[in-house]
């Protein structure tokens, strides 16, 4: 670890949603760290739905104004308009938008080391003018970056993704030998700066039993087989095409230390399976945990891996593990890089 306490952008996402509150627990849970001296937080978001939040946590968190503080917080912008719990909005969306933009630009000049997010809304974030698929694509254009890749990671599971936020019937187009091998490479990197000295990558078939031969399909014996000869030949330790149906399964087992899935819900699924957690009495939520990681970018972002939860905002029972987890994994890769700086 650098002795340097790392400095943490925590973006607030849509006002309206349970970014607020999950802030304001993380951060008391946090506290004894940053009151140590060993973690530096900002939050960027809006005054109000912040101040809102500790109200209904009954928290008295102090943040200070400026960005030099160990606890720190910025506006993103102007209030323009009364935001709603629950309630997509254009104001909402707008300052969704206006937080990551600064943390951005503090992340670019160096003045913050990662950038955490909270979630936002993605139709309220086009309602404001910003057309994105979601975070990724946003982090990508303020970047200019030409592509990035998701992670997804909870404990030992570790998934990125060959394509994400688009329809089924493009994977197969989208399944390029370039987009394939910078997904391995991007992966492996990412597991090996989480503390994996020499990763063992598997990477998930697109058809159903490998394409069985090319009955189901060819893209797993002409695409996939080749590059992962390729990683091969370059001293990588990379599997596959492994079956859908078998691949996470071992992955959980630990005989890979990740896979690369090929589309949105092939590599979700199971992820939010193991990180979700369920009370089966009631049904409700006891744990929501999982990272989103964004490779191949110029700053390090992590995620929370649940939506706004805009039925439960403001009733103070959003759970906050799912971001002290992002907390977490930035702070690490954060490390990382400043060792190899």
């Amino acid at each position: 670890m650098s002795e340097r306490a790392p400095r943490l952008a925590i973006t607030m996402g849509d006002p309206a949603g349970v970014g607020p509150e999950i802030i304001v627990k993380a951060c008391r849970r946090l506290m004894p760290r940053v009151e140590a001296g060993g973690l530096r937080l900002l939050v960027i978001g809006h005054r109000s739905a912040l101040e809102a939040a500790q109200a209904l946590l009954h928290e008295r968190l102090i943040f200070g104004a400026n960005g030099d503080t160990p606890l720190g917080f910025i506006a993103a912008g102007e209030e323009e308009a009364p935001v709603s719990l629950g309630v997509s909005s254009p104001e909402g969306g707008r300052f969704a938008y206006l937080a990551v933009e600064q943390a951005v630009e503090l992340a670019l000049a160096g003045r913050v080391d990662a950038i955490v997010t909270a979630p936002l809304n993605k139709a309220a974030l086009n309602l404001a003018g910003h057309h994105y698929a979601g975070h990724t694509d946003m982090l990508a254009a303020l970047t200019k970056t030409r592509s990035s890749v998701m992670l997804l990671a909870h404990g030992d599971m570790r998934v990125g993704h060959v394509t994400t936020h688009v329809a089924l019937s493009d994977v197969p187009r989208l399944l390029t030998p370039e987009r394939l091998r910078r997904t391995i490479d991007l992966t492996h990197d990412a597991v090996r700066d989480l503390g994996v000295a020499e990763p063992r990558v598997a990477v998930a078939a697109l058809n159903p039993h490998a394409g069985e031969g090319g009955l189901f399909g060819r893209q797993d014996i002409e695409i996939t087989t080749p590059v992962v000869e390729q990683c091969r030949a370059a001293g990588m330790d990379v599997s596959g095409p492994v079956p859908g149906d078998t691949v996470f399964v071992k992955l959980r087992a630990r005989q890979f230390d990740a896979v690369v899935a090929m589309y949105h819900d092939q590599g979700h699924i199971p992820v939010k399976l193991l990180g979700f957690d369920v009370d089966p009495a009631t049904g409700t939520w006891r744990a929501l945990s999982g990272v989103n990681i964004t490779l191949g970018l110029p700053v390090i972002r992590t995620s929370v891996d649940h939506g706004t939860a805009f039925d439960i905002a403001g009733k103070g029972i959003a759970n906050e593990e799912s971001l002290i987890e992002a907390i977490d994994y930035a702070e690490r890769l954060a490390a990382r890089r400043q060792l190899r700086a």
